[in-house]
């Protein structure tokens, strides 16, 4: 711990820099955890104010910037591979659409503090369209407001922190195994979410070619988008007859869903796996439709097939 505490004084506007750039980029690095002991350390001096905040700013910038351009140039469907990856693909997407859509550019200051959408938010703000000149201003505002909270919150509790420091470094092996097990229950956790995650993607689904052909029949499905505003907003066209819900609009019991009952539904949207569909299916089970199936590929799968679309 001591060796740690000296790493900090001797290279902390680059270990700031480092952390924070790599956690703007998705990587599973601690870098509230160093700004908090950053901010006890300037409480004694040791460290220059302006050089770390500024370090932490740029980080961000650098980080934030890569993913909004990404955005920008490939659009919605670089979102949801970054979702695949993540470990919550189920939420990864929806998130980082109500965020942008209900808060717009101050979206980006309440990504950096909701685990699992810092790294979406840039990107679906560059999608959305937002300019580069806001989407700079909102982004260096948001690293101020992330930066100055946590170096805040070290340089209040500078004295507690101490103490602690002190604890874990008598404890040793004791403080090390602390430490390792509260890192295994939290990957416990997110494997266990990923697990049911799992579970909804290996649900039934319907091929784009089998629903085509259920459409020509005597009794056709209804068919439902399952797209966020933002996820329509991006990509405005639709399978032609299809209805629009949100899967928080079909999740809510005041919904008249008596038109779906006893019926076979088609769900669909553009997100990792199908899973909102998934979760949509899984409500018009519970409330009577006789069958509920995502349709596999979701929207750019019926695109790549050719089919006709709308945008009524």
């Amino acid at each position: 711990m001591a060796q740690l505490m000296s790493l900090l004084v001797q290279n902390a506007i680059l270990v700031v820099f480092a952390a924070s750039f790599a956690a703007r980029l998705g990587l599973p690095v601690p870098a509230a955890a160093v700004l908090v002991l950053t901010g006890a350390l300037l409480a004694a001096g040791d460290v220059s104010v302006p050089g770390v905040v500024m370090a932490a700013v740029i980080a961000n910038l650098l980080g934030d910037g890569a993913w909004f351009y990404a955005g920008r140039r490939f659009g919605y469907r670089f979102m949801r591979m970054l979702c695949r990856i993540s470990l919550s693909p189920d939420t990864c997407v929806r998130r980082g659409e109500s965020l942008i859509t209900d808060w717009g550019g101050l979206s980006l200051v309440a990504a950096k503090f909701v685990p699992g959408v810092s790294v979406v938010a840039p990107p679906m703000a560059g999608a959305l369209g937002m300019s580069v000149r806001r989407f700079i201003g909102f982004d260096i505002g948001a690293a101020l407001v992330w930066t100055g909270l946590f170096l805040g919150l070290g340089w209040v509790f500078r004295n507690q922190i101490q103490e602690v420091l002190a604890v874990l470094a008598q404890a040793g092996g004791i403080a090390t195994a602390a430490v390792a097990v509260l890192l295994a229950v939290i990957l416990a956790v997110r494997y266990w979410r990923r697990r049911a995650f799992m579970r909804l993607t290996g649900m039934p689904r319907i091929s784009v070619e089998e629903l085509h052909e259920l459409l020509s029949g005597e009794e056709p499905p209804l068919v439902i988008d399952v797209r966020g505003k933002a996820g329509v907003q991006v990509d405005p066209r639709r399978i032609p007859g299809a209805q629009s819900y949100t899967l928080k609009a079909l999740q809510q019991r005041s919904l008249d869903l008596s038109h779906a009952a006893g019926r076979d539904v088609v769900l669909y949207c553009n997100c990792p796996n199908e899973v909102s569909a998934a979760q949509a299916a899984r409500v018009l089970l519970a409330r009577g439709a006789r069958r509920a199936l995502p349709l596999t590929g979701g929207l750019d799968a019926w695109v790549a097939s050719g089919r006709p679309t709308s945008t009524d």
